[in-house]
C-alpha cells in the first residue's frame, strides 16, 4: 500500500468522524430524533388509517368510540357498492385515459421547449422563463372563466379533448423548469461528439439527451400525472355532469348529497383511487436517480 492510498484512507476516516461528530453519537439524542421521526410518521399515516377504517364500517358511520383500525363489524359492502353500483372502475378508467394522455403530451412539449431554453440563446429568454414560473403562482380558480369561455368557443365542453388540452397546458411551465435545469447539467461535449460522428442535432437530442434525462423526465411525468389525477375544478367546468365521462373526483363528488353523504362508499372509493398513483410511483422510483452523466466525459 503506497503513501497516497494511506493518505486517502486517513482523509476518508477524518471525514467520516467529522460527520459522525456533527450528527452526534449520544444514544439519548438518537432516541429523541427517532421518536420525533416516528411521531411525524404516525401523524402522516393516521388519516389514511382512519379512511380505511371508515370504509370497512357498515352504513355511513364516520365517528365511533371504537378506536381500532379494523372495526368489529367490518364489512366489504362499501367496496362492492362503490365498484358495482356507482361505477368506480369506469371513473378510474376515464381518469387514467385523460391523465396519461395529458401527461405524455405535457412531457413531450416540455422536453423540447426546455431543450431550447437550455441550449439556444435568444432575446428575452430569461424574461420568458420568469413568466413561465409566474404562471404557476396563479390559483386554478382564477382560470375557470377563461378556460370555460375558451372551451365553449372551441366546442370542447363535455369532451375529453378539452380536459386533456387544459391539463397539458397548465403543467407544461413547471415541467420546463425541471427539465431545463437538468439539461444544463449535461455536458455539451456529448452532443458535440455525436454531431462529429455524423449525428444530426435532432438525433443527438433523441439518442443522447433524452436517455440521459430519464430521471428528470420521470419526475416531470409524475408531477403531471399527480396534478391531473387529483384535479377537480377544471374537470367540473369542462366535463359538466355528463355521467358517461366523469373522472373519479367528479364521480366521488356525486356521493356527497345535500342532506346525505355516503361516507362508507366515499372512503372506500378514496382508498381504491389511490392505488394507481402508488403503483406508478413504485414502478418509476428506480428511474428517479441522478448522476447518470457522471464519468461520461473523460479528462
Amino acid at each position: 500500500m503506497n503513501t497516497s492510498t494511506l493518505d486517502q484512507e486517513q482523509t476518508k476516516k477524518r471525514k467520516n468522524s467529522f460527520f459522525r461528530a456533527n450528527r452526534g453519537d449520544s444514544k439519548f439524542k438518537r432516541l429523541i430524533i427517532h421518536l420525533i421521526l416516528i411521531g411525524y410518521c404516525l401523524i402522516s399515516i393516521y388519516p389514511l388509517l382512519r379512511i380505511f377504517s371508515v370504509s370497512l364500517r357498515p352504513g355511513n358511520r364516520v365517528l365511533s368510540t371504537d378506536l381500532s383500525i379494523i372495526p368489529p363489524d367490518a364489512t366489504l359492502e362499501n367496496y362492492r357498492l362503490v365498484i358495482f353500483e356507482q361505477g368506480l372502475f369506469q371513473w378510474i378508467w376515464n381518469s387514467l385515459a385523460v391523465t396519461i394522455t395529458a401527461s405524455i403530451i405535457g412531457v413531450i412539449i416540455a422536453a423540447t421547449s426546455a431543450y431550447a431554453f437550455s441550449r439556444f440563446k435568444f432575446k428575452g429568454k430569461s424574461t420568458l422563463l420568469i413568466y413561465l414560473l409566474t404562471t404557476q403562482m396563479i390559483p386554478t380558480a382564477m382560470l375557470m372563466v377563461p378556460l370555460y369561455i375558451l372551451a365553449i368557443r372551441l366546442g370542447m365542453i363535455g369532451t375529453y379533448r378539452g380536459l386533456v388540452i387544459a391539463y397539458s397546458v397548465t403543467t407544461v411551465p413547471f415541467s420546463i423548469w425541471i427539465l431545463k435545469g437538468y439539461y444544463d447539467t449535461i455536458p455539451l461535449e456529448l452532443e458535440e461528439a455525436a454531431i462529429i460522428d455524423g449525428a444530426s442535432p435532432l438525433q443527438a437530442f433523441l439518442k443522447i439527451i433524452l436517455p440521459l434525462s430519464t430521471p428528470a423526465l420521470s419526475i416531470a411525468f409524475l408531477f403531471n400525472f399527480s396534478q391531473a389525477w387529483n384535479e377537480f375544478l377544471i374537470a367540473r367546468i369542462i366535463l359538466g355532469s355528463n355521467e358517461s365521462i366523469l373522472t373519479w373526483p367528479l364521480g366521488l363528488n356525486r356521493l356527497m348529497g345535500q342532506y346525505l353523504v355516503q361516507w362508507g362508499q366515499y372512503n372506500a372509493g378514496a382508498i381504491l383511487v389511490s392505488l394507481p398513483v402508488m403503483i406508478l410511483f413504485l414502478a418509476m422510483s428506480k428511474y428517479m436517480i441522478s448522476g447518470l452523466t457522471l464519468g461520461s466525459v473523460k479528462g
